[in-house]
């Protein structure tokens, strides 16, 4: 048995007493007493003999699961992280499922409740429910929505609903079910655009390596159409009745794949990540465990979804650090991906305009193949780009007069300016000028970080904090001077420059 817990990666228990259902199976969820608590635990293997006395030995005191919720090669994925990165297998088992299979929910996930008229009502007419005028307001609200309305849907239009509903239910006037956990999108799909060449030799090479592990490496310049070829091998997965599983380095990507991937592909599509409710998380594991959900989008955590039918695995951006699990059970979604391709027998594709270094060294060794889009698609030119040599033109709080003049004319014409610094707060360095002391870090001898808008100095290693001082805490006299800008001092410039203009 793995429990969540630090330390040996199994413990043995005992059956459950009198136990006739189906033996215990690995993969399989039970409820154990651990250390005076009760966990969820996953049976991982089974024996008759153990090395722990019989007396001391402890029975399972709930079996979760009527069969495995992972199956042998989740399951083998798991011990090699487990191994690889020397974490106990219970956390990382209880990293890996969402959290209301954590708790010991039902691994199985029904839609929303769906309430309609039943075939006997559509035939009834209203003016015979005189006599109960709520009811005969909720059935007229439901004929007018034939295909079912959810609990949330009737609130909005009808206020005490409930009653009502109950009686139209044991009247056998209304009948119930449940919404799909996942939804089809009700338009009609984009037509695909066609391939250049280089996305054709691309997505060909890959579709040519289905049924087999094959790590490719996809290094395309920014809008050569990595996207694209994405989708066209994915259409090719879902035609062969195999599901795709796509990882995203950040939350603030995934709403734009998935409206894009809903545009093209009108298939059920799961998501997996940290920004959405337990319920959904739930809802998206299970479609994508029984094969409902043909294409899963998920954040680094989405590696771990078990699927029915396997057929291409894809890591966008594969170079990001976001696919880095910095707390807890540490490890890397990508190489995860690669292991987890290999174990399922499918092909990967590692893209990204930057590739890492480590993919960069498989692909000379010959592990990986490389596939290249060296042009951007549709002929897109590249940004112009211009350098300015600011040794001769004198900086006004960070900004150049030029640059206020290129900033100007694209404010005259209605256009938006983007302006990036790499400093936070309002200057990087605070001095005295009379005896050259400088706001030094306490902890980590830094440099402190003067953050105006909170009269702080900050420690931007360590995040030590103190107040600011009025005068030097050195010498007690002359003026503080700030040097540098960081991004509240250059706001602070740009809405003196542009005061009409909103930063």
């Amino acid at each position: 048995m793995a429990v969540p817990a630090p330390g040996r990666d199994s413990f043995d228990y005992l059956p459950p007493p009198g136990q006739v259902a189906a033996p215990l199976r690995a993969g399989m969820r039970v409820q154990v007493g651990f250390g005076g608590q009760r966990l969820v635990g996953m049976v991982v293997g089974g024996s008759r003999h153990s090395r722990i006395p019989a007396q001391r030995l402890r029975p399972v005191l709930k079996v979760l699961d009527t069969a495995p919720i992972l199956n042998c090669l989740d399951m083998e994925l798991l011990r090699w992280a487990s191994r690889y990165y020397h974490h106990p297998l219970g956390e990382v088992i209880s990293a890996a499922l969402p959290k209301r299979l954590r708790q010991g929910y039902p691994a199985a996930m029904a839609g929303a409740p769906l309430w309609r008229v039943s075939a006997e009502a559509h035939a009834l007419p209203l003016s015979s429910m005189h006599r109960a005028p709520r009811q005969a307001a909720l059935m007229a609200l439901l004929k007018a929505h034939p295909e079912g309305m959810d609990a949330a849907a009737m609130q909005a239009q009808l206020k005490n609903w409930q009653q009502p509903l109950g009686a139209l239910l044991k009247k056998r006037l209304v009948i119930e079910s449940s919404r799909p956990c996942l939804q089809v999108p009700d338009v009609a799909p984009i037509p695909a655009p066609p391939l250049n060449v280089d996305q054709t030799v691309a997505a060909e090479a890959v579709l040519a390596a289905l049924g087999s592990f094959a790590p490719f490496s996809l290094e395309g310049v920014t809008g050569s159409g990595k996207t694209e070829v994405y989708l066209h091998i994915i259409e090719r997965v879902i035609e062969m009745g195999q599901q795709a599983l796509v990882l995203v380095p950040e939350i603030s990507l995934t709403p734009q794949l998935l409206a894009r991937f809903r545009a093209r592909l009108k298939v059920p599509l799961a998501a997996m990540h940290s920004g959405l409710s337990d319920s959904e998380r739930h809802c998206a594991w299970h479609a994508a465990r029984v094969g409902e959900a043909s294409i899963v989008i998920g954040t680094r955590s989405a590696v771990f979804t078990p699927l029915a039918a396997p057929g291409i695995i894809i890591v966008d951006e594969e170079h990001d650090g976001s696919f880095k699990q910095q707390e807890g059970f540490r490890y890397h979604a990508r190489d995860l991906a690669v292991t987890r391709a290999s174990l399922l027998r499918v092909p990967i594709v590692l893209g990204s305009a930057t590739p890492s270094l480590e993919t960069l060294h498989n692909v000379e060794n010959g592990r990986y193949r490389r596939v290249c889009l060296p042009a951007r698609a549709r002929q897109a030119s590249p940004p112009a780009l211009e350098v300015i040599d600011v040794r001769r033109r004198p900086l006004e709080n960070g900004l150049s007069a030029y640059v206020l003049a290129q900033i100007r004319q694209h404010l005259e014409t209605d256009e938006q300016v983007l302006v990036f610094l790499n400093r936070r707060g309002y200057a990087p360095a605070l001095l005295c000028h009379d005896c050259g002391w400088a706001a030094s870090c306490a902890r980590c001898d830094a440099k402190l970080t003067l953050h105006a808008a909170r009269r702080k100095l900050c420690c931007h290693h360590c995040g030590a904090e103190q107040p600011l001082a009025s005068r030097c805490p050195a010498c007690g006299g002359g003026a503080l001077l700030t040097l540098g800008a960081g991004t509240e001092r250059i706001e602070q410039a740009l809405k003196a420059e542009f005061p009409a203009i909103s930063v």
